[in-house]
Formats: structure tokens, C-alpha cells, sequence
């Protein structure tokens, strides 16, 4: 005798309805048990997609990574058959994701006790936590970015310690670094607190003699600027992005050149801030 001896819909006694199968004979299940004479009250796929409000290619991809197997699989006709215990798996399973769990998570807790599914929250709430604020930061510097029409992208890093060997140069007007510098540095250190309004001192590498100049490991705000874009504009935005997001000068600004193998040069501008 087959496994699905009927199949037909039928009152609930709540004014409902729904598929009733008698499994017959539980040898010939695929999935779940039954009980000869035994009715029990299933749905097919389709319907618990409608009642669940997910898709049937989701209940499908649930059954295919076992997090939600089918009461029952025709031999015959390969339609799967679900319980009432697998609508409250289901349920269980929507209401985990919308606590922020991955299905990986989900697959770890459904069965768990309470006291474990706890643990795997206050991690899960952390998280989110953690990509709240992340999220937060990136939509304050898209508004600021849209507020400022700035050519650059300012990052906040932190970066290790540096070691320079350098020559210090007094500098009355910005204008004066290209005669005291010579051919155009590697890099050069300024020591400002903004905008030059007067003499600053700057620092070029050297290779021999000079000073030796050890930078810490610190924080900082750093912008590669390409070739095309002008050097003082982008110092002026940056400097102007520090006043916007409420940080000071920490140390010595760094303007590193770097050029590739093509000949292709970028500068980077690093300011140290707290």
C-alpha cells in the first residue's frame, strides 16, 4: 500500500481548511514516521510558502542544507510534505534571522536550550552593534563628502612607527620649500597646526648626516592624491575635512611621493591627529 493513502482537503473546525494525508503505511516515508490509520494534518510546499510568506525556492534551499526537512517526500511524485512541527521550525528559523543570525548561526541554535541561543545573541547583538556604528560612520562621511563637493577621501588609520634621517629648513612662505628643497623630495615633513599664516619649519630627507627623526605609531588622516589634482588644493580640503570632523594636529604632517614602475607618481598626504 502507498504512503499517502488520501489525499483531500478538509475542515479544520475553525472555518479553515486544509490537506488532510493518511499515512498508511511509514515504511514507505521518506522522511518523518507515521502511523498506520493515523491522520495527520500536512501541507505541500507550495502551501507553507503561502502561510510562512517565503518562497518555495527557499524551502527547497532549507531542505537541501537540512535546516528544514519535509515531513514526508512522495516516492512517486517527489512533493515534499510538511507538519505542523516543521510550520513551527520555520517559524523559529524566521524569527532567528530576524535577530540578525546567519543560517550557519541559525543551524547551531534552532535545536539549542535557551541558555545557549542566549550566548549566541549577545554575540549576534554585538555585531550589530559593531556594523551599526561602522554604517553610521560611512553615511557621515558620504553627507560630508556631498556637503563639501572635496576632490579627496580623507581615511582615518592608525599607522606604525617611522624612522627618518632629515634636514630641517625654516620656511617663510610655502612658495619657498621648491628653492630650499632642491630637486623635488620623496617626502617632505611640515610642522603646522593649519593653514601656513606665517614661517613654519619643514624637514626633508637625507641620506647622510642631518638628524635622525623617529615618528611613533599614531593615528592618523590620510589622502592619495593622484597626479592630476593639485597638491595645495587637496592639502587646503584636508585640512578644512580635520576642522569639519572636529580633530587637532598631532605631530609633523607627512607628503610622501611614490611612483611606480610606470613612471606614474601619486602623493600621499598623512596628518597625525588626536
Amino acid at each position: 500500500m502507498s504512503a499517502i493513502a488520501a489525499a483531500r482537503s478538509a475542515p479544520t473546525g475553525r472555518g479553515t481548511w486544509c490537506t488532510v494525508v493518511i499515512a498508511c503505511d511509514a515504511r514507505t516515508l521518506t522522511q518523518g514516521e507515521g502511523q498506520a490509520g493515523r491522520c495527520m494534518i500536512v501541507w505541500r510546499i507550495g502551501q507553507l510558502a503561502r502561510m510562512a510568506g517565503v518562497s518555495e525556492r527557499t524551502l527547497r534551499y532549507y531542505d537541501r542544507i537540512g535546516l528544514l526537512v519535509p515531513a514526508a517526500v512522495g516516492r512517486e511524485t517527489g512533493y515534499r510534505w510538511y507538519g505542523s512541527a516543521e510550520l513551527v521550525r520555520l517559524e523559529r528559523i524566521r524569527g532567528l534571522q530576524r535577530l540578525g543570525l546567519s543560517l550557519r548561526q541559525i543551524a547551531d541554535v534552532v535545536d539549542a536550550s535557551d541558555d545557549e541561543l542566549h550566548g549566541v545573541l549577545a554575540e549576534a547583538v554585538d555585531a550589530l552593534r559593531r556594523d551599526i556604528a561602522d554604517k553610521t560612520a560611512a553615511l557621515a562621511a558620504a553627507e560630508d563628502r556631498l556637503a563639501a563637493g572635496a576632490a579627496i577621501l580623507p581615511q582615518e588609520t592608525a599607522v606604525g612607527e617611522r624612522r627618518w634621517r632629515i634636514r630641517r629648513v625654516r620656511v617663510g612662505h610655502p612658495s619657498e620649500l621648491a628653492a630650499l628643497c632642491g630637486e623635488e623630495p620623496e617626502a617632505l615633513l611640515t610642522w603646522l597646526t593649519g593653514h601656513p599664516a606665517g614661517g613654519f619649519t619643514a624637514a626633508v630627507p637625507v641620506r647622510s648626516g642631518g638628524e635622525t627623526l623617529t615618528l611613533p605609531a599614531r593615528r592618523v588622516v590620510r589622502t592619495v592624491v593622484p597626479p592630476e589634482l593639485d597638491l595645495v588644493r587637496a592639502g587646503t580640503e584636508l585640512l578644512a575635512f580635520l576642522g569639519r570632523q572636529g580633530l587637532a594636529i598631532a605631530g609633523p604632517t607627512l607628503e610622501e611621493r611614490l611612483v611606480d614602475e610606470d613612471g606614474v607618481a601619486a602623493t600621499v598626504l598623512e596628518v597625525p591627529v588626536r
